[in-house]
């Protein structure tokens, strides 16, 4: 009997329940919390000066292009090599007293999830990577017998920082969401203010909870290299939290007042000496925003230097992770309103953006680096409420098919932007005060995939692919429709599967059991995920 296809964009808009029965077959050993712990978090109440749970947030996601956007900040006149030496000596003798941790990835916990290509300091150069063979027209293929690589858990993220609280009534959907990186403070919040110790507290409560990797940007912008090497000095050497991933900053090209000379260098500095303090940390950078991969548009300085290209001259030889961030949307700093049309296919792009970046990193270094998108999401404003707004359906249809193509390209690191936002800070939060949105329910999905990334093609208009093996043994094949209407697709499945019983998952709905024939219809504007047994 051909699957039928009752679902729509409409019931990931009115799915209010997420997917039960992820599957984490490796959480990270040491994030592990009671709900107690996520509790008392989520339950704080505002520090009177700070306002830490429902501050007001003013956020800047602006385009490049638009010099009256952009953040006009008070930066320190620099930072003073001098300054940054006697610190390292301090640092050098607190460590002959016991109290930095020694030059060893072992001396901190790890996590099951981190790919370990990111602790090498001088990644090998990868071979040229072999062309896909091309898709047939009119037909998806999956071929589990030709493996193509891992699909990093990292890649399934999101940012969160003081300007966002997880409500208590969403702290169940929360923690079944599958959330694998916390990327901390996320936006321009870190740039604004300094990092109290109760923020790292309270954080690493919450990536514990969520069982995240955590990952945290110390101060750049009227920050210091003192204030950035306490940072890692509390949070890894006094607290013993063993967070691996740091960066430095938040979209330097957006400051104003710096151009790349002057950030490379300070960027330089703060790295260093949070090195020093503790030699595991893997580092991520430069996170500039909106980078295409196309010099002609990609973010410049005053001197039309390209930040990508100066970064990675100057630091690209203490960068572990080469990171970047992306909103195709509003093209203009009116009100844009963006057509179904014009956001599917700007999914898209990311078919070219991470190639051209890998490309860039060999270009300027010599070598491959892995590559992280740190911040991304379809709308860089406060947009709500609209047919193709952040907090719409058909976003989540836009991020399932972002995601699929940098699974594909083999990204480290993505985060969305972002875990939770109030509707009058914009439509970004996975969570919202009071439900889940309906991207939320693409994470619970995306557990469900497996890590072995295998061969598959799509030759149908408005349908991606990725396919991958999962722990168990079976097959996971997930089909991303952005087509406006319901769609019969011919499928070609090599490798000897049971076509029946099939199990079909799709977002916010429960699973059933289908018997595949050689086609499949795909509803309108739809995510499916199709679980194969061996024969």
């Amino acid at each position: 009997m051909k699957p039928t296809a009752a679902a729509s964009i409409d019931s990931l808009a009115a799915a209010g329940a997420p997917i039960n029965g992820r599957s984490l077959e490796k959480p990270p050993n040491h994030l592990t919390a009671s709900n107690e712990n996520y509790s008392s978090l989520i339950t704080l109440a505002p520090h009177s000066n700070e306002g830490y749970v429902f501050r007001a947030l003013n956020f800047r996601k602006q385009a490049v292009c638009c010099e009256e956007e952009k953040v006009k900040r008070n930066l320190r006149t620099g930072i003073s090599r001098l300054t940054c030496l006697v610190m390292l000596c301090q640092l050098a003798l607190a460590a002959c007293a016991g109290g930095a941790p020694a030059a060893n990835h072992e001396s901190l916990p790890t996590s099951s999830v981190e790919p370990t290509a990111l602790l090498s300091p001088t990644p090998t150069r990868l071979p040229d990577p072999t062309a896909t063979p091309a898709a047939t027209a009119g037909m998806v293929r999956v071929d589990s017998g030709q493996v193509e690589g891992e699909i990093s858990p990292l890649l399934f993220g999101t940012n969160y920082g003081p300007w966002s609280v997880v409500p208590v009534d969403l702290q169940d959907e929360a923690q079944a969401g599958g959330f694998m990186y916390l990327r901390f403070p996320g936006g321009n919040w870190g740039d604004d203010n300094d990092l109290k110790h109760y923020h790292i507290d309270q954080y690493i409560n919450l990536a514990r909870a969520l069982g995240a990797e955590p990952a945290i940007s110390a101060r750049m912008h009227g920050g210091s290299v003192e204030k950035a090497a306490e940072l890692v000095r509390y949070t890894n050497v006094e607290k013993g939290y063993g967070v691996r991933y740091w960066s430095v900053g938040n979209e330097p090209e957006l400051y104003g007042d710096v151009d790349t000379l002057r950030y490379n260098q300070e960027w330089r500095a703060m790295a260093e000496a949070m090195r020093a303090v503790d030699p595991s940390i893997v580092l991520v950078g430069p996170d500039i925003t909106q980078y295409r991969g196309d010099p002609a548009l990609d973010p410049r300085d005053a001197q039309g230097r390209l930040w990508m290209d100066e970064f990675l001259k100057a630091n690209g030889d203490l960068v572990d992770v080469v990171s970047i961030h992306r909103y195709p949307f509003p093209t203009t700093l009116g009100a844009e309103v963006v057509e179904k049309a014009d956001l599917y296919a700007s999914a898209e792009e990311w078919d070219s953006i991470i190639p051209a970046l890998r490309a860039q990193i060999r270009a300027q270094t010599g070598r491959d680096l892995p590559v992280a998108v740190t911040e991304f999401n379809s709308h860089w404003n406060k947009a709500t409420g609209g047919e193709t707004t952040p907090d719409s359906a058909a976003n989540a249809v836009w991020l399932a098919g972002v995601i699929t193509r940098m699974a594909r390209q083999g990204v480290t690191i993505g985060a969305q932007f972002a875990l939770q936002s109030a509707p009058k800070t914009g439509g970004w939060g996975l969570l919202s005060g009071s439900d889940v949105r309906p991207a939320y329910h693409l994470y619970p999905l995306f557990q469900q995939m497996g890590s072995q990334r295998v061969l598959s093609t799509s030759g149908v208009e408005q349908v991606s692919v990725l396919a991958a093996l999962r722990g168990d043994g079976r097959l996971s094949v997930l089909l991303v429709h952005s087509g406006l209407e319901a769609k019969e697709v011919p499928l070609r499945l090599d490798g000897g599967w049971n076509v029946d019983p099939v199990e079909l998952l799709r977002p916010g709905e429960p699973a059933q059991e289908i018997a595949l024939e050689d086609t499949l219809e795909l509803p309108a504007e739809s995510v499916t995920l199709l679980i194969l047994e061996k024969r």
